[in-house]
């Protein structure tokens, strides 16, 4: 008998965005990621780890106008090595924070609105 087919877990995450290039400016100058060399047409993809991370046009039939917020109900977590360093940093360029730094359960963490308010969370020491 062949053994089912499984899933070892998310592989890549990839954010619709109306403005691929202000997105992926955004990710390299406010959060640090790196371009990965080669991206397809209409996406920038970043060297993250451990899973790839993209920005892109919206697929066929997504219209991001027609929602309040893009990604309501996925949550975006991304580490750092130093959550407060980076509130700090995100806060001083103007980044609107959703959620102050609290204790939790993967260490200090706090919410942001990234790229057309996508709201992510960074944690870490």
């Amino acid at each position: 008998m062949t053994p089912a087919a499984s899933v070892t877990g998310p592989d890549f995450i990839a954010l619709q965005v109306r403005d691929v290039d202000t997105a992926a400016t955004f990710f390299e100058t406010q959060l640090g990621l790196r371009r990965a060399p080669a991206s397809p047409p209409g996406a920038v993809v970043f060297t993250t780890e451990p899973v790839a991370f993209a920005v892109r046009e919206p697929l066929p039939g997504v219209d991001l106008d027609s929602v309040e917020r893009p990604g309501l109900g996925v949550a975006l977590w991304f580490r750092t090595n130093d959550a407060q360093a980076l509130h700090d940093r995100l806060q001083a360029a103007g980044t609107p924070i959703a959620k102050a730094p609290e204790d939790g359960p993967f260490g200090t963490m706090f919410t942001f609105l990234g790229p057309e308010d996508y709201a992510i969370t960074a944690h870490g020491n």
